[in-house]
């Protein structure tokens, strides 16, 4: 897929079961090349919007091309030039980690003549050379995670789809599997991720936000905070962080706790400073420091739900 062209293009894509509308009219476009993030909630749509795209579940309507290949009418062509990781890792327990490689090497119909020379590429890939025969249900949760990457992209599709590929896995090990996402997308993979993880957004190109399954934002990290976030958000660190969110949103302001601080979302930053200090202050809580911060992508997605 060359970098620039479209890789997935979705029109009004739509998926229902029964009266519950999983997938509302969703449209987008995904470069070739381009990591390209989809974030939301769990239960948002997100998986059901990536097994369409795989081919691997049926639209209730709208329409779509992967790598060219229509979503509806090509869904087995859609199968053979991408690869997909989904959340649950799609590995076999009970076979070791050479013999899931031997098989998915099989159902991915990678040329005998490659096989062995790929086989070693993903032990390799994934740390895995010195326990080839080590049985996969044993393996940490970072391991069987490079693991089903490898399996997943053995025959070097040009279009892969993640489906929550960090979910249940230690911060050190999702921070490494984003360095591969990066490996792969600098040699021209196109790359789709779906994640609940705000903090994993910076690393996309380009990211659409998703609640109860329709498309509430879409653009670049820093498009999202400049266009999305018409107000200013304040780091408040506060030695009593739970009684300070209470007293400030009983009286309807948007505070959230990060970390060991809130972010308390104003209409202006200077008077909000004051004003915020103040009220905390008035009632025993002791104020260390309250300031004006770039706003976090999860405050971007807090506040455009609050309007959704």
């Amino acid at each position: 897929m060359s970098p620039g062209n479209s890789a997935v293009t979705v029109k009004d894509l739509r998926r229902t079961f029964g009266d519950f509308v999983a997938v509302d009219d969703v449209s987008l476009t995904v470069k070739g090349g381009e990591i390209f993030g989809f974030l939301g909630p769990n239960g948002a749509g997100k998986s059901t919007t990536i097994r369409m795209l795989c081919g691997l579940l049926m639209p209730s309507g709208g329409s779509g091309t992967v790598g060219g290949f229509d979503i509806i009418t090509e869904s087995e062509s859609i199968k053979k030039i991408i690869g997909y990781m989904s959340q649950k890792f799609s590995l076999y327990d009970d076979l070791t980690v050479e013999e899931n490689i031997t098989f998915f090497g099989g159902v991915y119909n990678v040329p005998k003549a490659r096989r062995a020379e790929r086989k070693e590429w993903a032990l390799e890939m994934s740390g895995l050379k010195d326990n080839r025969r080590t049985l996969t249900r044993t393996l940490a949760g970072g391991f069987k995670q490079r693991l089903a990457l490898g399996c997943a992209i053995l025959h070097e599709p040009s279009i892969i789809f993640l489906d929550e590929p960090t979910s249940g896995v230690d911060p050190i090990s999702r921070r490494n599997f984003w360095h591969l996402i990066n490996e792969m997308a600098a040699s021209g993979t196109t790359v789709f991720v779906t994640t609940h993880y705000m903090d994993e957004a910076d690393y996309c190109d380009r990211l659409a936000l998703i609640y109860r399954g329709k498309l509430i934002a879409e653009g670049t990290p820093t498009v999202l905070r400049k266009e999305y976030m018409p107000r200013d958000v304040l780091e408040v660190d506060v030695d009593k962080v739970v009684d300070a969110m209470d007293l400030l949103a009983g009286i309807g302001m948007e505070a959230a706790i990060f970390g060991s601080t809130l972010h308390v979302t104003v209409e202006d930053a200077e008077t909000g400073i004051s004003h915020v200090g103040e009220l905390l202050r008035k009632s025993g809580i002791v104020v260390k420091r309250v300031e004006k911060i770039v706003p976090s992508l999860e405050d971007v997605f807090v506040t455009l739900i609050e309007v959704a």
